[in-house]
């Protein structure tokens, strides 16, 4: 899932300095997840706003609105009959939600209430860790289900840097080293016939840096 983070309440209050009226649109997707924009996230947000708000001698008016993606047409043109009726929409969904409702709602400004920091995962309650970078071609089958782009700080692809120590990164000494969790892995696995196999150089060709990427399915949009 897509993890994010409130952006502090400061620099929100900075955002929105322009308007007197805006819609703060929650999203139940990842976010609600990562306890970053959800329903209950989005009634805290516009309760702390209100007050610092009314504290400054400014009053705003928030109408509050928790969509069930903000990253999907059918549920963003939701907000169509009244979103014009305000100045902005302070969005706390993922980044590809405010610029997809940037995209339908074109003469409303789209200000971000969150960061969006990465993909990853729920280690344990209220902890949450990268594991995929969205490289969009995936190795794990030849990895052990351990991703060397995202696992790996320097993501090399053919084992462990000669700055690994005792497996552990030499960037961040608390963090484990990728590639010896990947050959720990293969081993388990009785597979380490997968490490000893030289394979071509990555084509980044796929990742992010050839430019934004797009998908479409023949089969689903007759």
């Amino acid at each position: 899932m897509i993890i994010g983070e409130a952006k502090p309440i400061e620099e929100i209050l900075e955002i929105i300095e322009p308007f007197d009226k805006i819609v703060l649109a929650g999203c139940n997707g990842c976010v609600t997840v990562c306890r970053a924009g959800g329903q209950k996230e989005v009634e805290i947000m516009a309760s702390t706003l209100r007050l610092a708000r009314e504290t400054g001698g400014r009053p705003i008016e928030i109408r509050e609105v928790t969509l069930e993606r903000q990253c999907d047409p059918e549920y963003v043109e939701l907000m169509r009959p009244y979103v014009e009726d305000y100045q902005a929409v302070l969005s706390i969904a993922c980044g590809a939600g405010v610029q997809f409702m940037a995209e339908k709602f074109s003469r409303t400004p789209l200000l971000p209430g969150i960061n969006t920091n990465f993909i990853g995962v729920t280690e344990r309650q209220g902890e949450w860790a990268e594991r995929c970078q969205a490289c969009g071609e995936c190795v794990l089958h030849l990895t052990g289900g351990i991703c060397p782009v995202t696992r790996c700080s320097k993501s090399i692809f053919h084992g462990p840097c000669g700055g690994s120590v005792d497996g552990h990164c030499e960037i961040d000494k608390s963090v484990a080293c990728g590639w010896q969790l990947i050959i720990d892995r293969l081993k388990a696995l009785d597979r380490m016939d997968m490490y000893e196999k030289l394979r071509p150089m990555k084509r980044w060709r796929t990742s992010r840096d050839g430019g934004p990427r797009r998908i479409i399915r023949e089969d689903l949009t007759q």
